[in-house]
């Protein structure tokens, strides 16, 4: 055992151990190794998770436990204020050091403020990269300032260096010979219980480091070739579903990164549906990258002029669009998949953002409340700046009058109703072409009519739009 004083890790949004810089820094000190993940449900500006994120936290908490374990270290689980839960850390232990990930979400960003003005003259605080490939500050346009549009942001992401290699994980750690107290991870009570609405998670997800792995593997190997055209395509299982991994720090984008990149040079068939694969990480880093520019994101439109919106109160049309029940069948399929798995295809979230906000005229903060709370990836950056997007209010957002009409959309997307049949039940005898539309409704099937004329609801948006523009 080392006589030296023991090193804090304390684990953020980087639920694992393989390329984590803070892990491998703090094993690199030479020093025993206290690891704490702080479930901070109490500084402010944090936003507590939803109800599908919290049943992932748990899966990948027990995770990291069992894989640290094997490494020769306990992880410490304390809830409370993060930076009291360090301070009392270090009092405990004596510990030199405080090594952690970078965050880039305002509320998180504060905590890192009040640890240096709490800790910084006690301890060596050490902020390591790994949430993003490209660190905010590093990436502005020709006047200096941040961007706004994704393709100049994109073409100015390529022109940087390439992400440096992933690191190895730790083969061993040093362990701290003294006691410490833990949370029991069930006592956080992460998991639901009455009713237990989880069935569908368990049986769609395997959760944790080994699992991203694996996930990628399979991605690269099967379904990258087709990622270019099938992406769009909710009935084909063309997409890496790597996203809820990425938000918990289970996979790093560096490790996205290079597997990525060596597999399109290994398999050149692959390499243009593996380059539309990594424009999508990008798309990941420029909604970070606008949050962390614009923290007031999470609440107010980035284009101040849609604070006067003409949006609707309309409860019980919140509730018909939550449920599934909107009578427009990709729609539907997509609120009843999110509801079963937590996820859902990217193509269908656009579909039924826009149906929301465009059709239904309701705000876009009450979309992404309900994805924030039923989505295994919900991720603050991406949710509220894809929302903006769909809406109109944000940063390189789609025309006030591109409304996504449904019919069309399954048409083009799902001609064959695989996807709508695979999640409404009601749909399992209507004929092929009839999957894809309001038409589908009969006096025998349980199906709902269509809740809107989507006509007439496209022209009521464009006249709001319209008028929002000239005023």
């Amino acid at each position: 055992m080392s006589n030296r004083k023991p090193v804090i890790c304390w684990f953020r949004r980087d639920l694992r151990v393989g390329d984590n810089r803070a892990l491998t820094s703090a094993a690199d000190a030479g020093a025993p190794v206290v690891a704490v993940y702080i479930l901070d449900h109490e500084s402010d500006g944090i936003r507590p998770p939803g109800g599908a994120s919290r049943w992932w936290l748990h899966q990948s908490l027990r995770q990291l436990s069992e894989t640290l374990r094997d490494r020769g270290v306990q992880l410490v689980l304390r809830r409370g204020r993060s930076v009291d839960v360090l301070a009392a850390l270090v009092d405990e232990t004596g510990a030199s050091d405080i090594f952690f990930s970078r965050a880039y979400e305002a509320g998180e960003v504060s905590i890192e403020h009040d640890l240096n003005r709490r800790l910084g003259q006690r301890v060596a605080l050490h902020r390591c990269r790994g949430q993003l490939l490209f660190e905010p500050e590093t990436l502005s346009n020709a006047s200096g300032q941040p961007y706004r549009v994704f393709t100049p942001f994109y073409k100015g992401a390529m022109r940087e260096s390439a992400p440096s290699e992933p690191l190895d994980a730790p083969s061993k750690l040093l362990d701290w010979d003294g006691q410490l107290a833990s949370d029991d991870l069930d006592a956080w009570q992460l998991e639901p219980t009455g009713p237990d609405w989880a069935g569908g998670l368990r049986q769609t997800w395997q959760v944790g480091e080994a699992a991203a792995m694996d996930r990628l593997e399979g991605f690269l190997d099967a379904a990258a070739q087709d990622y270019k055209t099938g992406r769009d395509r909710p009935d084909q299982e063309s997409t890496s579903r790597l996203s809820p991994y990425l938000h918990f720090g289970e996979i790093s984008p560096r490790q996205v990164w290079h597997a990525s990149t060596a597999a399109a040079v290994t398999s050149p068939a692959a390499a243009g549906g593996i380059e539309a694969f990594l424009r999508e990480l990008i798309w990941r880093e420029f909604s970070a990258h606008l949050l962390f520019h614009w923290p007031q994101l999470t609440e107010k439109p980035l284009r101040p002029e849609f604070e006067r919106f003409p949006w609707r109160e309309d409860p019980e049309s919140l509730r018909t669009w939550q449920q599934g029940r909107t009578g427009y069948p990709i729609v539907d399929a997509g609120m009843r998949e999110l509801w079963a798995t937590g996820w859902m295809h990217n193509r269908v979230r656009m579909i039924v953002a826009s149906f929301l906000v465009k059709d239904l005229l309701i705000h876009w903060r009450e979309g992404e409340a309900w994805f924030w709370d039923t989505l295994v990836d919900a991720d603050l950056a991406n949710n509220v700046a894809s929302w903006q997007w769909v809406a109109g209010s944000g940063a390189d957002a789609a025309p006030y009058f591109r409304v996504f009409n449904p019919t069309l959309q399954s048409k083009r997307y799902d001609p064959d109703g695989v996807y709508a049949r695979r999640w409404i039940p009601e749909l399992g005898h209507a004929p092929d072409a009839l999957a894809d539309g309001p038409q589908v409704t009969s006096p025998e099937s349980a199906y709902p009519e269509p809740m809107i004329d989507h006509a007439a609801a496209r022209e009521r948006a464009l006249a709001a739009y319209a008028a929002l523009r000239d005023t």
